[in-house]
C-alpha cells in the first residue's frame, strides 16, 4: 500500500495509528492529517527517537496494515464466490 492511500483515508487510519503509537494524542493525530513526514516528526517528539527509527516504525506499520487489508480482501473474495 502506498502512502497516498493512507493519506486519502486518514479518518479510517487515525485509530490504527493511535493503537500503534499510544503516546500520540488526538491533537497529534489531527495535526498529522495523513502526512507521513509529520507523523515521523510527532513520533520523534513523543518517543524520543531519531528520524531513521521513526521511518522504520512507519514502514513496519504500513506493511502490517497492508497485510490486514489483503487478508480482508481475500476473505471477501472467497465469500463472494460462495
Amino acid at each position: 500500500m502506498n502512502w497516498d492511500r493512507v493519506q486519502g483515508n486518514w479518518k479510517q487510519f487515525k485509530g490504527k495509528v493511535q493503537q500503534k503509537w499510544g503516546k500520540l494524542t488526538d491533537d497529534h493525530v489531527n495535526a498529522i492529517d495523513g502526512r507521513r513526514e509529520i507523523l515521523a516528526g510527532k513520533l520523534q517528539e513523543a518517543y524520543g527517537i531519531g528520524k531513521e527509527e521513526a521511518d522504520i516504525q512507519i514502514n513496519d506499520w504500513q506493511k502490517s496494515v497492508q497485510e490486514v487489508a489483503n487478508d480482508h480482501d481475500g476473505a471477501r473474495q472467497v465469500n463472494a464466490r460462495r
